[in-house]
């Protein structure tokens, strides 16, 4: 089981740019797809599909800054689950790393980093 599979409820430590109107977020597996998740809203109505960075991702590893892992009560960051956003699509999949999701997979307390896009693409493709 991930470690971001212990939890149903997301707490964000700052609204997510463009979906600050959200009344909250609950974070839901999709069966048969481990480290793929659902980030849902109801009011609202929104849902983002989230991937685990080390399963979809390998190598992908951002600097976490001391002030979020503070911030998710974490103390270290190989404690954080570091979840991107997935943008499928029939021709493509990609996944935004320039704005990961950081988690604190005991609590659900997470945020989202921004980072330099210019290092860090707004559309990587996933690779088969």
């Amino acid at each position: 089981m991930s470690t971001a599979q212990a939890f149903r409820a997301l707490s964000f430590t700052a609204p997510m740019p463009g979906l600050e109107a959200s009344g909250g977020f609950a974070l839901r597996g999709i069966d048969g797809a481990p480290g793929l998740y659902a980030m849902e809203s109801a009011s609202p109505r929104i849902r983002m599909f989230l991937a685990e960075a080390v399963v979809y991702v390998p190598g992908y590893e951002p600097a976490i800054p001391r002030s979020t892992l503070d911030d998710l009560g974490l103390d270290r960051a190989e404690l954080a689950t570091t979840l991107v956003v997935v943008n499928p699509s029939p021709e493509k999949t990609t996944v935004n790393l320039a704005a990961p999701i950081v988690l604190n997979p005991e609590t659900g307390r997470c945020t989202q980093l921004l980072l330099d896009s210019k290092e860090y693409p707004l559309r990587a493709e996933l690779s088969a």
